[in-house]
């Protein structure tokens, strides 16, 4: 197996954007998944967990959500990219369902198995995605943030896996059980695991986890977390 990486610019929605695909070229017609970053952007971290997802047999296309040469590169500037996405959340649903376009055009793609994967940010990229009808076979929100677009959902036709710390501070309980009656609410085939002693960045291995348990990487939950994710894959492709 020799899995590359390709530089896709493409132009969307308040384009170009500068996207990844990676991939064994050699393997034939696979499964296609985006990958949504967490809100510094496209960068190395999520090029590995690519390569991972790559090596599970999956075409993957590492999404630029932000635009070409827009990435944050400290959390003030990351919190503005990210503050200036979310604002429009019409233009921000436009964009992901370009980049699954994009998703569909690479070789070798199979574009009726198409999924998303994304962290933070990522996560509700992936929930917007469905809820704008993006037509996936499945969604995996780690760590995702889950108010829902001021405006009805599309109908939602990807099953969802939601991974979610307990002791998140952007998603309080409030806020997880009201994405759970709005995705009931819409029909869709849900499912949410909570786990304990966990904050948000749960997977990111380069955060310590802070005293109080609410932000930073959780090896058990980073682990248990991604075997679910393989599972519910092998499930539903």
């Amino acid at each position: 197996m020799s899995i590359e990486r390709q530089t896709i610019i493409h132009e969307g929605p308040g384009g170009p954007f500068e996207s990844t695909a990676v991939g064994d070229p050699d393997a034939g017609v696979q499964p296609g998944l985006l990958l949504f970053p967490n809100f510094f952007g496209t960068k190395e971290w999520d090029f590995a967990k690519a390569e991972e997802l790559a090596r599970m047999g999956f075409k993957v296309l590492v999404v630029d959500y932000y635009g070409q040469g827009k990435r944050g590169t400290d959390m003030e500037s990351s919190s503005a990219l990210m503050q200036e996405l979310v604002a429009d959340r019409a233009a921000m649903r436009d964009r992901l369902l370009d980049a699954l376009a994009q998703l569909r055009k690479l070789p070798g793609v199979d574009g009726a198995r198409c999924g998303a994967v994304g962290f933070c940010l990522g996560g509700k990229c992936v929930l917007d995605l469905a809820r704008g009808g993006g037509d996936i076979v499945a969604g995996v929100s780690f760590h995702g943030v889950y108010d829902a677009p001021p405006f009805p959902n599309a109908a939602i036709t990807a099953k969802l896996l939601i991974c979610h710390g307990w002791n998140d501070p952007l998603c309080p309980p409030e806020a997880t059980v009201a994405l759970g009656n709005e995705l009931t609410a819409a029909g869709a085939d849900w499912q949410l695991i909570a786990y304990s002693h966990t904050g948000h960045a749960f997977t990111a291995n380069d955060v310590p986890l802070d005293a109080t348990k609410t932000f930073g990487f959780q090896p058990d939950t980073n682990r248990r977390s991604w075997q679910a994710m393989q599972d519910f894959f092998a499930e539903v492709f």
